[in-house]
């Protein structure tokens, strides 16, 4: 099979791959979820095995330690998350009511004048402005739920996830050593080189950015219910596990918990600047000591280059594109790349007389 050829059958292949995940979107994610529970677990799987445990054993004991963790997590955080997030929700229209007051008392006297002269009442438009607002956040709840409600069940949760997990892992050697065989032998150790830089980075954020989710869900948790804020500790855990998304964690958790606080505590200094400093503290020990030593800089990807990642694949694939869109980018970062150094080593770059030489 010629290059041109073979060009032809991996995009074709890249093509067909991509159109599945948009299609199947809707019901992927428990699948997904199976899949990088097994990569997140097969080094401790491995581990296992040279201790003398069989693989099969190995997996079960594994499968059933988490399962009982989550469920013990569940009926633990569960009813009190629930509780809070309903109460929270139930305090909206007076949270709006409260941000529409402080706008208008707080809102310079020269805003006001310019406006009156404009015939433009302020508090009529807040309040306009803010029922847009509610009716988007509503629009977009309602799109988000009736795209994902399919995915959150507790049969995605509790039964589809662990067994994908569980057979995943347990085959998971196998699994690899089989796509091995089917690689084309002429690029093998491309293919081989470019899957272990791709591993190196995957394994590097999945890993260590999911322990650092779960440092900074606990700390905001507990720090935003030290302070005495409402809801804080959904609020805590909202803002900690969203940090999985770079950007988007902290912009949503960290606003929330603003918002509340300022609606809460003001004019009371003190308790606000309390939760600045706890959401101060995550970012710190996050940026400076946890990602340094757990994630590093195995994506490799240019902040910039991120947030596109995360716009372009969540306007594609919605919640999954969200979600996936940190692997996808450190995917697409590796391959290109490699790429780049293939171009650099060949003769387009170099001309036909430089042929052969790297850069």
């Amino acid at each position: 099979m010629t290059t041109h050829r073979q060009i032809q059958f991996w995009l074709g292949a890249l093509a067909a791959t991509l159109l599945f995940f948009w299609y199947f979107q809707d019901v992927l994610l428990p699948f997904i979820a199976g899949f990088v529970l097994a990569y997140f677990l097969d080094p401790v799987a491995d581990r296992l095995e040279r201790l003398g445990l069989p693989r099969l054993a190995a997996t079960a004991v594994i499968i059933l330690s988490a399962v009982l963790a989550i469920i013990a997590v569940f009926v633990a955080v569960v009813p009190v998350l629930g509780g809070q997030v309903a109460k929270l929700v139930a305090d909206v229209p007076a949270l709006s009511q409260q941000v529409l007051a402080m706008a208008n008392q707080y809102a310079p006297q020269w805003l006001k004048d310019m406006l009156n002269q404009g015939g433009i009442d302020l508090p009529t438009t807040l309040a306009d402005y803010g029922g847009k607002a509610a009716l988007w956040l509503a629009s977009w709840g309602a799109t988000l739920w009736s795209g994902s409600k399919t995915l959150l069940n507790g049969a995605s949760l509790l039964v589809i996830t662990p067994v994908v997990a569980f057979y995943m892992l347990n085959d998971w050697d196998r699994m690899m050593a089989q796509l091995d065989g089917w690689l084309p032998r002429e690029y093998q150790g491309s293919v081989r080189a470019i899957a272990q830089d791709v591993d190196t980075a995957l394994s590097g954020y999945i890993r260590g950015q999911g322990t650092v989710c779960l440092f900074l869900a606990a700390l905001y948790a507990i720090g935003f219910m030290v302070a005495g804020l409402k809801s804080g500790l959904a609020i805590g855990l909202l803002t900690g596990l969203l940090a999985f998304i770079p950007f988007f964690g902290a912009l949503v958790g960290g606003a929330s918990a603003l918002i509340v606080g300022a609606l809460q505590f003001w004019p009371n200094e003190s308790s606000l600047l309390w939760v600045v400093a706890v959401l101060a503290l995550g970012q710190f020990v996050e940026g400076y000591v946890l990602s340094p030593r757990l994630v590093g800089h195995s994506i490799g990807l240019h902040p910039v280059w991120m947030m596109l990642a995360l716009l372009a694949f969540s306007y594609v694939f919605g919640v999954l594109g969200l979600l996936l869109a940190v692997p996808l980018a450190a995917t697409t970062g590796v391959l290109v790349r490699h790429g780049l150094a293939r171009y650099l080593a060949s003769s387009i770059y170099h001309g036909r007389a430089g042929a052969g030489h790297g850069p």
